[in-house]
């Protein structure tokens, strides 16, 4: 009888992982780097740079889950790593920029502002986490988040600061309008609005739009890196801008699936003769699990 010193069992468990599976991870990875590296440069008043940490951080969280899911290397410690590296990007990084830029000035009173925002940052990741396997929630509900994502939670925060460079004095005014405009931002991010995701936008491309769409990227980054600030700015207010949309959109997604079940509902009675009770009402947020139940949570998550 041979005596195998290796336990099957220990194989099995030791067995090796392919590198598409690494790929969105590292990935990860550098912009949880990006995002610590935004700290450090605050720190040291670097906050053109800070900015640039967390914008960088901001695309390569955009990547990642798209990335993992084009080459199938989607798995559960991608989604927990991406979770926790998001709290750090868009959620201590903005808060401690804000307080080493201005609103150090209303000491603890600041510090509180910085504190809540980022809570509600880890508070927003946890819901998405809670909800995105969630059952119950209708295919178009997977167009919508439940509040300000994350990552533009972060990039919408820093308006204040951009506003700073283009020219407006850091001064008594503008950082208490900071200290609003935070907590405004940090209840945005918790609150139950729905607001636009784009999860279900661009999977599939015109063969006619594919070279617009290459010039319009093109055209926006050298916007991006030629006038950093003034185009932060533009995009940020439009986004606020945008805000009311997705909740009008949400609402008449909520309508026409109200008014479908009322006309189905007479066609299928009971025993008793009487309707079918109408399903509790879906809240804002939810995601397709038939689409998004092998997907690392999105991160404008």
């Amino acid at each position: 009888m041979v005596f195998n010193p290796i336990d099957p069992e220990r194989r099995r468990r030791f067995k090796t992982i392919p590198v598409r599976m690494l790929v969105p991870n590292v990935i990860t990875l550098l912009a949880l780097c990006a995002g610590l590296t935004a700290i450090r440069l605050a720190f040291e008043n670097k906050l053109d740079l800070a900015l640039a940490a967390i914008v960088f951080a901001a695309l390569l969280d955009g990547v990642d889950g798209r990335v993992a899911r084009l080459l199938k290397g989607t798995s559960r410690f991608g989604a927990e790593l991406d979770s926790l590296a998001d709290f750090v990007n868009f959620g201590v990084a903005p808060a401690l920029i804000l307080y080493f830029w201005g609103l150090h000035d209303f000491k603890s009173v600041g510090w509180i502002a910085a504190l809540v925002f980022a809570i509600c940052g880890a508070l927003r990741l946890a819901r998405f986490n809670v909800m995105i396997d969630d059952p119950d929630q209708p295919a178009w509900a997977g167009n919508f988040f439940t509040g300000i994502p994350a990552p533009a939670g972060a990039i919408t925060v820093l308006l204040p600061i951009y506003a700073n460079f283009l020219g407006l004095e850091r001064g008594w005014a503008l950082t208490a309008f900071t200290f609003v405009y935070v907590l405004s931002i940090a209840f945005l991010m918790v609150s139950r609005l729905p607001v636009f995701s784009g999860k279900q936008f661009g999977k599939r491309v015109r063969p006619e739009m594919v070279l617009p769409i290459f010039v319009v990227a093109v055209l926006f980054f050298a916007l991006l890196l030629a006038y950093p600030f003034e185009v932060l700015t533009i995009c940020t207010l439009l986004y606020l801008g945008a805000l009311p949309f997705g909740w009008l959109s949400w609402q008449a997604h909520a309508r026409a699936a109200a008014a479908g079940h009322v006309v189905a509902t007479p066609a299928a009675q009971t025993a008793s003769g009487k309707p079918e009770a109408a399903p509790p009402p879906v809240q804002p947020g939810g995601a397709d699990p038939q689409t998004d139940s092998d997907e690392r949570p999105a991160r404008l998550n």
